[in-house]
């Protein structure tokens, strides 16, 4: 059984559509979606400097539109038994798994990103750090002192942890036993509190909406189950932006439902990576450029 797997926001970098845009089918795709919002996805996906695509506003049409584009691009018209977007990767998985189409999954991310972008900038300096090692129950015991969340349990004996920038500040300076503290490049406390002005926002968008149920499995960031109705896809989706990210459940769930083969859409490679400790064993290609399709298109023959 083949997972198909969107990353979220951090995973995108400078130039990332351009050697996809050779592709003409691909070209064709990412030029619509493109237009499906107004982020201009072709441009800062080849021309932008890191920078630029860093801005939240920026960076989640531009990772969707790259996901979809390359995922019908290694599909064609196979079915994968398994679907799971980490974060914004959530609307991409979606419009696969059928829930929403794909120009729809663009206007709502244009929405969700902005909104994010502004409760960031309204509230106090915020920021996130990821927590690599140390024993989990202490390192969520420390984060607790410190009143900061921890915004991604990704598995594999990493914790990203969100909240006021002077606590991320302190919790990097003093962290705990056996863990490396590093701060990223991020403009907000994602998947927090902070986040509910957008939570607002994006219902507002995804109310006007009426989706279809799921066409194969699609595992929800809550907690990983896999979500039965269009409607609740929808639900889960927008309350997620305020809710921590389970993707150590998610990828539980797909050994439990017997996933053999894992393939991460462009710009792949984050979560392929936390594959190779939570899932050992399993196979994954990820879609860094269209030279890994043959491997992808070879892994989803073998075991789709």
């Amino acid at each position: 059984m083949i997972a198909v797997l969107f990353p979220g926001q951090g995973a995108q970098t400078p130039g990332m559509l351009a050697p996809w845009l050779e592709i003409p089918e691909v070209a064709t795709h990412l030029t619509a979606l493109s237009e499906a919002t107004d982020v201009d996805v072709l441009h800062h996906g080849t021309a932008s400097d890191a920078d630029t695509i860093r801005d939240t506003a920026i960076a989640q049409p531009l990772l969707v539109a790259a996901g979809l584009a390359t995922a019908r691009a290694v599909l064609g018209d196979t079915a994968p038994g398994v679907v799971a977007g980490h974060s914004v990767g959530e609307l991409g998985a979606a419009a696969l798994a059928g829930v929403i189409d794909d120009v729809t999954a663009m206007r709502l991310v244009t929405v969700r990103s902005a909104a994010m972008a502004a409760a960031a900038a309204a509230s106090e300096p915020t920021s996130m750090a990821a927590v690599l090692g140390g024993v989990e129950e202490e390192v969520l015991a420390r984060l607790a002192e410190l009143g900061l969340t921890p915004a991604n349990m990704n598995g594999g004996g990493q914790i990203v942890a969100a909240g006021a920038k002077s606590a991320i500040e302190e919790l990097v300076a003093d962290g705990p036993t056996r863990a490396r503290v590093i701060e990223l490049q991020v403009a907000g406390a994602f998947h927090t509190s902070y986040m509910a002005p957008a939570v607002d926002a994006l219902a507002q968008a995804a109310a006007s909406i009426t989706p279809a149920d799921p066409a194969t499995a699609l595992l929800s960031n809550a907690d990983g189950t896999p979500v039965e109705s269009g409607a609740e896809a929808l639900t889960r989706i927008v309350r997620q932006v305020a809710s921590p990210v389970r993707w150590d459940q998610c990828q539980e769930r797909m050994l439990a439902l017997g996933v053999t083969g894992i393939i991460e859409v462009a710009p792949g490679g984050v979560l392929t990576g936390l594959a190779k400790r939570s899932l050992k064993g399993v196979p994954a290609v990820a879609l860094k450029s269209p030279d890994d399709l043959p491997a992808a298109r070879e892994l989803l023959e073998q075991h789709a």
